[in-house]
């Protein structure tokens, strides 16, 4: 059986390639089988590819998930729903974004109250007392799983609000100046205390745990990717995909 590999971020900067195609020599293998496949054919990335998150046919998977042939096969490094006739917004952004067009595209005559975080580049980070210099950062998305995971955020802060109207999560791609916005997340309601300054804290605390999106940091001394912590688990998937 073959499966096609999609690689990112230092995954992908050690393969030297970020889409590949694998053989198994077997019918009914599983994401262990492709992980090992994988390392047998790029030996350089058995440590990386070992603490990898995987997602088979752009949703988060583990070791024992059935993978068939033609399948798409992901893996990362730890990262960093339905309308119900509110508008929604969900966008990978190469391009600067307008907070004024964004919380206009979310605002309904029955709004009274709009919450927008903003994360910016930031050009110093004290760290163990030592002031560190960014000068840019470049932002990399596994684009049509991080837009279906930015839907996910969505219908979680939906179940968790239920007041909130309008819900907007844009995520800005490739290289970013210090001073430039890298994601605006905006939710608006009927009121200030129906949620909407709760429901945007959440969307970006949970965007960074399970939206596939990654930022290369440079510096004057060099680069690297900057990779997260969090491992998604079986309650990560999508309630459309959950067992």
């Amino acid at each position: 059986m073959q499966v096609r590999i999609l690689l990112f971020a230092t995954l992908k900067d050690l393969a030297g390639r970020n889409r590949l195609v694998l053989t198994l020599p077997i019918e009914n293998a599983n994401v262990t089988d492709v992980r090992q496949a994988l390392i047998a054919e790029y030996p350089i990335l058995k440590a990386n590819a070992e603490a990898a998150i995987a997602a088979v046919n752009e949703e988060y998977a583990f070791p024992q998930d059935a993978v068939h042939d033609g399948d798409e096969v992901a893996f990362f490094p730890p990262v960093s729903g339905g309308s119900v006739g509110y508008p929604e917004i969900f966008r990978l952004a190469p391009e600067p974004v307008s907070t004024d067009e964004l919380v206009a595209a979310i605002t309904i005559p029955a709004t009274g109250a709009v919450c927008v975080f903003s994360g910016m580049v930031r050009g110093e980070t004290t760290q163990s007392g030592d002031v560190l210099h960014t000068q840019n950062l470049d932002y990399e998305a596994y684009e049509p799983m991080a837009v279906a995971k930015m839907r996910q955020v969505a219908a979680e802060i939906r179940e968790r609000w239920p007041l909130v109207q309008g819900i907007a999560i844009v995520q800005r791609v490739g290289k970013l100046e210090v001073g430039q916005n890298t994601i605006l997340i905006a939710c608006s309601s009927g009121h200030r205390d129906q949620g909407c300054f709760e429901a945007a804290r959440y969307g970006i605390d949970r965007l960074k745990e399970i939206v596939p999106v990654w930022k290369k940091e440079v510096r004057p001394s060099g680069q690297s990717w900057v990779e997260g912590h969090y491992i998604p688990t079986p309650a990560d998937r999508s309630t459309s995909n959950k067992d």
